[in-house]
């Protein structure tokens, strides 16, 4: 039995006993699962695909910052004072230099705020070839 599972590691009990009955052991469903259960076999559970957002020819890996003002990174960042009130930062940092372009806190911002923000650096610096968003783990392009 464990030849067979090793070999095939997603069979359940139920398709090795049919397995051991093809190769002549007279092994029951029932005596192959109490076997199972004892020796603490299981079916390891199947990894699911990650589904891709996006286009990939606007992928952030292929899209890499060659000058200044040519991509830009927001990102908001929560935190808590002493007292227990929150305190929201919205950052914009330039990715090829790595300078901080905007850094805004408040109790709360709101999407009027974002856009006035993005507003004044479009006047004062030129409107950049792709703004990125860090959405958690993944990251999108604007």
């Amino acid at each position: 039995m464990y030849e067979l599972v090793r070999s095939r590691p997603r069979f359940g009990y139920r398709r090795i006993a049919r397995l051991l009955q093809r190769e002549g052991w007279q092994a029951s469903f029932t005596r192959v699962y109490r076997l199972w259960r004892r020796e603490g076999l299981k079916v390891p559970q199947k990894k699911r695909k990650r589904r891709r957002l996006g286009d990939s020819r606007n992928g952030c890996h292929l899209l890499r910052p060659e000058q200044k003002d040519h991509v830009w990174c927001w990102d908001f960042v929560f935190d808590r004072t002493t007292s227990g009130s929150s305190l929201k930062w919205f950052s914009i940092v330039d990715e090829f230099t790595r300078e901080c372009l905007s850094l805004k806190v408040d109790r709360s911002i709101r999407s009027e705020d974002v856009i006035d923000t993005l507003a004044e650096l479009f006047s004062s610096r030129g409107v950049p070839d792709a703004i990125w968003c860090d959405h958690g783990t993944d990251r999108n392009v604007i």
